[in-house]
C-alpha cells in the first residue's frame, strides 16, 4: 500500500490580501487552502513550461532558419564522426 506524504505550506500575509484570497476561494467553490494549492500549482506550471521555450528575436529567428535551410558544408571533424559511425555498424 502507497504511503500518502504531504508536507505544509505556510505564508503569513497581510490582511487586505487575506481578504482577497478569501474571496476569491468563495467565488470559486473552494476553501482558501485549496484555492492557494491550485493556484500556486497553475502558476508553477506555468512557469516550468515556459522556462522549456526558446525565444529569439526576429533577426535571430531568421539567422536560424537561414543555417536550417543553408548548412555549412561538413567539416574535417564531422566528417571524421560519420565515417566512425560508419564503421560501428
Amino acid at each position: 500500500m502507497a504511503v500518502k506524504v504531504e508536507t505544509r505550506i505556510s505564508a503569513r500575509v497581510p490582511e487586505h490580501v487575506y481578504e482577497t484570497l478569501t474571496r476569491a476561494a468563495e467565488l470559486c467553490g473552494a476553501t482558501i487552502n485549496q484555492f492557494l494549492v491550485q493556484s500556486a500549482l497553475d502558476r508553477a506550471r506555468t512557469v516550468i513550461e515556459e522556462e522549456n521555450f526558446i525565444r529569439l528575436d526576429m533577426e535571430a529567428a531568421k539567422r536560424f532558419f537561414d543555417e536550417i535551410e543553408n548548412p555549412p558544408a561538413p567539416n574535417e571533424k564531422l566528417l571524421t564522426a560519420f565515417r566512425t559511425h560508419k564503421e560501428r555498424l
